[in-house]
């Protein structure tokens, strides 16, 4: 189903649902279609006077600055273009004074699968690399932190919850991780270079 003119806004419903249900359904998302994220811009994210993410620290911990890894130019343009467009979105902003510093690391997305020839002259199957995925190295801040020891519900847990409900309702998190802003004491932490 579409949710605007044209196929604009594809949305995704069950298809069990009934033509009343269906219609219903899509009324609902039509005329609620501001609380859906389009494009990464349009993430307001949570208010966060509701809810922030607190990072604890063990009491034994110092800040830790990690120097800058040195990557190669076409890897640069790749982090140089990750970090504009996160930038312009407002989901991170600029910082020079921070007592905690994690480096950047990229990993390769994997594609499919091909067969090259090796040094030995046999084939071997070998994974396409389709771009890159940055990734924040906060391994020295985890270390730091204070450990959660209820960190999510067992599934015997929400299938208890679920048990005698009609409907379930799932949503899938577009950059999922911005959604919860990280507490304004602590956002110093996740400095990243």
């Amino acid at each position: 189903a579409f949710l605007g003119d044209n196929g604009k806004w594809p949305v995704i419903i069950a298809k069990d649902l009934s033509p009343n249900e269906k219609t219903d359904l899509i009324n609902v998302l039509k005329n609620q279609k501001k609380a859906i994220a389009w494009k990464l811009t349009d993430i307001k994210g949570i208010d966060p006077e509701f809810c922030s993410h607190k990072i604890l620290l063990e009491e034994d911990y110092s800040p830790k600055v990690q120097s800058q890894t040195r990557v190669n130019p076409k890897i640069h343009d790749v982090i140089k273009k990750e970090v504009e467009k996160l930038l312009d979105t407002g989901l991170i902003y600029p910082i020079s004074d921070s007592p905690w510093v994690s480096p950047i690391h990229y990993v390769p997305k994997k594609g499919g699968m091909t067969v090259i020839k090796n040094d030995e002259n046999e084939l071997v199957p070998t994974r396409l690399v389709t771009g890159w995925r940055i990734c924040i190295d906060y391994r020295k801040l985890n270390e730091a932190t204070r450990k959660d020891h209820f960190p999510i519900p067992f599934m015997d847990q929400m299938l208890e919850r679920l048990a005698g409900n009609e409907y379930y309702c799932f949503l899938d998190g577009f950059f999922g991780y911005f959604q919860i802003p990280i507490d304004l004491k602590d956002q110093e932490k996740t400095t990243f270079t």
